[in-house]
């Protein structure tokens, strides 16, 4: 796309400089870019502070618009998105293990994020990185001591999985053992739920769903136990990574909204469920940070960013440690955080806060522990071709055996000693239960101990039907995510925690706009359409950002497109019928209480 030109911050940038100057301070801006081979040294500049989805994202939007791009990352390109390498795993010339803080899952419900999967090049896809994913065919909820809920993923050219007549034997019996378990007042009741909140308007959303706690809204405190685990805890632990009895409605409700839909093929991108190829920066993440550089963008990995600071109403520098530990004054026209929400309030100061009071409000947004941990096989499991949910493991663990669903990957001969053949990749939602093996929490556990207590609830989720489906014989190796450190001390420290929903969150998330005329937010705490913390979310906010960015500097570049959730059109008369009795006091239409 074409240069375009913007508002310059020249005097903010010489009194950044000028202080620099004065404090012995070096001051570094963010160097000549290129688009498409031509020099736009008169461009504006953006420091993208953070080079996780949201940075990256905000990263190529701007850089196809002609900004000049630096993007500021303190440990590596790509955040809690990122795969990375076991250390000192590689032999005979092979990649080393492949490792991640948690697997990937990128629905059918997301638009936002695959438009820019599409807009990454990647050789031989004609869609980019986006023909990179793939569609697994089937998940299950895994019951610890009873069949485990295998469920078909059906989407048009999807080829089920190949069933042995002792799995649809199983599947059979764990089908009628859950529709028995679940009285079917229960079922119907959960179903009128569903109802009165697909039929509610935004304004009932916004304000009495997001107050009440989903444990509530579903009634769940007085219903059976396995409506509890299946129901009202499986969601909202085990996917939306928040406690049921405090999460609010509105997050929870409007998650399974999509989903319904995308199951039902309205409004979907691609399946309900989707995983990429390959691990996550072979197959999306290089690729990705290879295309920004051809675009000008530059890196810098391993600077740590301190303070925004602020001055004569704008943001005059961002305060960042470089990879030696020497802190700098890096001046820029524009600034986008892009940083996660615990590491990104911290570099706000006094003055910045005042500027914008939704800043402040951030410090009540909360985080929790959801973090990953793989185990290598030397060899695969029978286990099912998708996802699992194992709902009555007390960490609340999902998994998924990964090389299976990597093609064009020879494990073994690609990655490793050569004796791994295939990774389980464990994600732990639940880091303050007692666990079955030592009776601590997971924070109280040291790290073998977190592996081995994980390792004996997927045995017992597994292996308790009558079939050895991990063997501890082919067990290779285990990587537990090195974000976590001080496990089994008194302070357990987590470096990439997960933002959570509790009633009340939807009204402090902040816009990606703020009230400093060069400053700007982008994550996935801020406020998008999918109320929820996911990759989708982060890509969206930094659409925002840069669209606020090119609204203020008054630019004629398109603006980026930001898909909202599907809403289905036969449900809107409902919808305005009730804002109606909303604004009259009275309860949706279908509300039995």
């Amino acid at each position: 796309m074409g240069q375009f030109s913007g508002r310059r911050t020249f005097l903010a940038g010489a009194g950044a400089g000028a202080a620099a100057a004065a404090a012995g301070l070096p001051v570094a801006r963010p160097a000549v870019a290129a688009t498409g081979g031509t020099e736009v040294s008169g461009a504006p500049t953006v420091a993208v502070l953070g080079g996780g989805v949201a940075g990256l994202t905000a990263a190529h939007e701007l850089a196809e618009r002609g900004f000049r791009v630096t993007v500021y990352e303190r440990r590596a390109l790509g955040g809690k998105a990122r795969s990375m390498d076991v250390p000192d795993s590689a032999r005979g010339g092979r990649r080393p293990l492949p490792a991640e803080h948690g697997f990937r899952f990128i629905p059918g419900i997301y638009h936002n994020l695959p438009d820019t999967m599409r807009r990454i090049p990647f050789p031989g896809n004609p869609n980019g990185v986006w023909d990179n994913l793939v569609a697994p065919p089937e998940m299950a909820l895994a019951r610890t001591g009873r069949e485990d809920l295998r469920a078909p993923l059906p989407w048009p050219g999807h080829r089920g999985a190949q069933l042995t007549l002792d799995e649809i034997r199983r599947a059979l019996t764990a089908l009628l053992d859950t529709v028995t378990a679940i009285p079917a007042y229960e079922v119907a009741y959960f179903v009128n739920r569903l109802v009165v909140f697909l039929t509610s308007c935004a304004e009932r959303r916004n304000d009495t769903w997001e107050a009440r706690p989903w444990w509530e809204f579903t009634g769940a405190a007085r219903m059976s136990q396995d409506y509890q685990r299946i129901l009202a805890v499986g969601v909202t632990r085990n996917i939306v990574a928040t406690k049921a009895e405090e999460a609010s409605t509105r997050t929870v409700a409007s998650l399974l909204e999509a989903f319904l839909f995308n199951a039902l093929g309205r409004g979907a991108d691609g399946p309900l469920d989707r995983i990429l190829d390959a691990p996550t920066n072979e197959a999306w993440i290089d690729p990705w940070t290879a295309h920004l550089t051809s675009l000008g963008v530059e890196f810098r990995i391993g600077w740590t960013v301190r303070e925004v600071a602020y001055g004569d109403g704008r943001v005059t520098a961002a305060l960042i440690e470089d990879p030696q530990g020497v802190r700098q004054r890096v001046t820029a026209d524009h600034y986008i955080s892009a940083m996660p929400v615990e590491h990104a309030r911290r570099t706000w100061g006094p003055a910045l806060r005042a500027a914008d009071p939704q800043l402040a409000r951030c410090d009540a947004l909360r985080t929790d522990w959801m973090t990953g941990i793989q185990f290598y096989l030397t060899e695969s499991a029978p286990l099912l071709h998708g996802h699992l949910n194992l709902i009555d493991s007390p960490w609340s663990l999902t998994a998924i055996q990964q090389a299976e669903h990597w093609p064009d990957r020879d494990f073994a001969a690609d990655y490793g000693d050569g004796t791994a053949v295939n990774c389980l990749s464990v994600d732990i939602s639940e880091w303050d239960r007692p666990g079955i093996l030592y009776g601590r929490t997971a924070k109280q556990c040291t790290r073998d101990q977190v592996a081995r207590e994980v390792w004996a609830q997927l045995k017992a989720a597994l292996n308790d039907t009558g079939r050895t489906v991990l063997k501890d014989s082919a067990l290779h190796s285990w990587y537990l995510d090195p974000g976590v450190s001080g496990l089994g001390t008194p302070n357990p420290v987590n470096d990439d925690e997960l933002l959570i929903h509790p009633v009340g969150t939807f009204h402090r998330r902040p816009s990606a706009r703020t009230r400093v005329p060069n400053f700007y937010l982008a994550g996935d705490y801020v406020a998008v359409d999918i109320d929820l913390a996911t990759m989708e979310g982060a890509n969206a906010s930094a659409r925002q950002a840069v669209n606020a960015l090119l609204d203020r500097t008054g630019s004629t570049a398109p603006r980026c497109t930001v898909t909202p959730l599907f809403e289905a059109p036969e449900l809107a008369p409902l919808r305005r019928h009730d804002l109606t009795r909303y604004r009259l006091g009275l309860p949706n239409l279908f509300d039995l209480g």
